[in-house]
């Protein structure tokens, strides 16, 4: 009677050790066109020609931190 019980209990535990296909997306995958990584909050910027994060260029820049001004500053 105890083989009875093993049987399929062993055969649940086989099968949830399977393991199925796992996507792994790693940090920073999420580049741009440019390289850059939006997640990191970093955006091209064509004046300065690299990838730059708005606050600390508005902060560097001496401009006020708005998608307008950002967009403003890097397309001159």
């Amino acid at each position: 009677m105890k083989h009875l019980f093993l049987i399929p209990l062993s055969v649940s535990l086989l099968f949830g050790c399977t393991q199925g296909h796992v996507q792994n997306n790693a940090v920073g995958a999420d580049r741009d066109e440019f390289g850059c990584i939006p997640s990191a909050g970093y955006q091209w910027c064509a004046y300065t020609n690299q990838c730059e994060r708005p606050w600390e260029l508005a902060e560097a820049e001496g401009f006020d931190n708005t998608p307008e001004l950002f967009d403003g500053f890097c397309e001159q």
